[in-house]
């Protein structure tokens, strides 16, 4: 472990976890898009832009250098209730930089405004957008990592053209909640707080059914996907999420890596500025997707 990643774990524990648990949406909204900007910063001479795909809002991210082809449809996390495109756009200009390929950000439409299945309803349509001139690898972190499962389980209900592959870091595949490491690490999870669960499950999914798999993707079927490469943190509440749902692809015939890190906080991808084990995660990420 870097001294980087012991000062990141203090700092999120000290300081980020408690303003989770006790920050309101409005306020959880500012301070990430504030300290996206102050934290994460792209490679130099990345390029952003937006433009409207499929009737939702997307930024496209994409380093010096980086050609047409596949195009990474990226999906955010923030529980559904926070984030956006512009608070991950450097994690993916750094991505597009070491794959040479072009990253999508949709602006999804967030919960409490637009409750579920608005999520899903956007992403598809952008995806159908895509597919018809690119080939597409999905990707996403947390609740975007759920939503990307989610996507690729809506794409193989309908017989639409599979994307090449799906990753995701640190995904929620789970909105019941019911996997043991959610009591297992909530005290050793840097990040994530438990005590929150029931208002942003409430926010996103009202009295809708919890194991929709367009809303937990963990009880969806996956046959015929592509490839699946995922990480996660074997101190967070979100572990058993990833854990599990790779034996659900594996019991359904599809091919996935899971790489579970010890010690490394949610999403640790993001810090890529600061943090050597981001930038060896999005490595192996990149060897992944050229392998495809």
């Amino acid at each position: 472990m870097s001294w980087q990643l012991t000062l990141l774990n203090r700092h999120l524990r000290w300081f980020e976890k408690p303003a989770l648990a006790r920050h309101d949406k409005d306020r959880l909204r500012r301070s990430f898009a504030f300290k996206s900007r102050l934290y994460f910063h792209a490679p130099r001479g990345s390029r952003f832009r937006f433009e409207n795909l499929g009737g939702v809002s997307v930024q496209w991210a994409q380093a010096r250098g980086a050609a047409h082809g596949p195009v990474i449809l990226y999906l955010h996390g923030g529980a559904y209730v926070f984030g956006s495109s512009t608070t991950h756009r450097a994690m993916l200009a750094k991505l597009s930089a070491l794959t040479g390929l072009p990253a999508c950000l949709p602006d999804y439409r967030l919960a409490p405004e637009h409750a579920f299945p608005a999520q899903i309803e956007d992403t598809l349509a952008c995806y159908r957008a895509l597919r018809t001139e690119h080939d597409v690898i999905i990707g996403g972190d947390s609740a975007g990592g759920g939503l990307a499962f989610a996507l690729l389980h809506e794409i193989l209900a309908q017989g639409l053209a599979p994307p090449m592959g799906l990753f995701a870091f640190s995904p929620l595949t789970d909105v019941t909640y019911s996997g043991a490491s959610v009591t297992e690490n909530a005290a050793r999870d840097t990040v994530l707080t438990t005590d929150r669960i029931g208002e942003m499950l409430g926010m996103f999914l009202g009295a809708q059914d919890p194991k929709d798999p367009r809303a937990s993707p963990l009880f969806g079927r996956f046959e015929g996907a592509p490839p699946v490469w995922m990480t996660v943190g074997d101190t967070e509440i979100l572990r058993d999420d990833a854990v599990r749902m790779q034996a659900v692809l594996s019991a359904q015939g599809v091919q996935s890596v899971l790489d579970v890190k010890p010690d490394h906080p949610h999403v640790w991808p993001i810090f890529h500025n600061i943090l050597p084990e981001a930038g060896a995660s999005l490595r192996d990420l990149a060897g992944w997707i050229r392998s495809l």
